[in-house]
């Protein structure tokens, strides 16, 4: 007789995303999105059976919007886009969250090399958890002084193998570093960037993987993903 099954390990999802809605800023340097209906359920009532209806929206935004992805084509004319960058390098990579709160709570901001010394970086997702997402309503998120990775911070996920990189605050280059290091030598290597994640706390120390795949939209080298962290409970 055989054994039955075994069952497979329970996974717990953890939502890393901003939600996004009309008006919301998320960069002032740049519009806000705007969601409207294009048929209402009122509007809609008519067309179909008694008691049917359905909303139908648009939404205009900026593809830097909310919880965004940087694909290659982003900084690196001829590179992947966010049409045809493959899946295996967006969804379910084995990630790392790297805990850099206290260094921020304590005025720091230039995360460089040694901000993952210890850490295996090669083939995962890299997440650098700063706090800085508390600050999301706060003109503090907007105004330059956000945590971002150095030149030599990024040389370094990109020497040690990192797959993708990902941070809690609104860029993963200084404002007034106008050559992005980060974004050039990250997306330059192929491992893609995403901003404004939330709740990268709940990873720090444990194992998880990690998902962020935006729409395939043509021509575009940004786009908004619904970011999430799978762990086994």
């Amino acid at each position: 007789m055989s054994s039955p099954p075994t069952p497979a390990p329970r996974r717990r999802l953890i939502d890393l995303s901003r939600v996004i809605e009309h008006g919301m800023i998320t960069d002032p340097r740049l519009p806000t999105p705007v969601v409207r209906d294009v048929w209402t359920r009122e509007q809609s009532a008519s067309r179909y059976a008694p008691g049917v209806s359905f909303q139908i929206a648009s939404v205009e935004l900026v593809q830097n919007t909310g919880t965004y992805l940087d694909a290659p084509f982003h900084r690196h004319e001829g590179m992947e886009g966010v049409w045809d960058i493959g899946l295996e390098r967006l969804a379910d990579l084995s990630g790392v969250c790297v805990d850099a709160r206290s260094r921020v709570d304590a005025g720091e901001r230039a995360m460089g090399p040694e901000t993952f010394s210890g850490v295996d970086v090669r083939g995962r997702a890299v997440l650098l958890c700063t706090g800085f997402d508390a600050r999301w309503d706060d003109a503090a998120y907007r105004d330059g002084s956000h945590p971002h990775l150095t030149e030599a911070g990024a040389r370094a996920l990109v020497e040690g193998g990192a797959t993708l990189f990902g941070i809690d605050a609104i860029n993963a280059d200084a404002f007034d570093a106008l050559a992005r290091p980060a974004h050039s030598l990250l997306l330059g290597a192929g491992a893609p960037i995403v901003e404004n994640l939330v709740g990268l706390d709940a990873l720090v120390g444990r194992a998880f993987h990690f998902t962020a795949a935006p729409a395939r939209i043509k021509g575009l080298g940004s786009f908004p993903v619904r970011a999430y962290a799978a762990m086994e409970d």
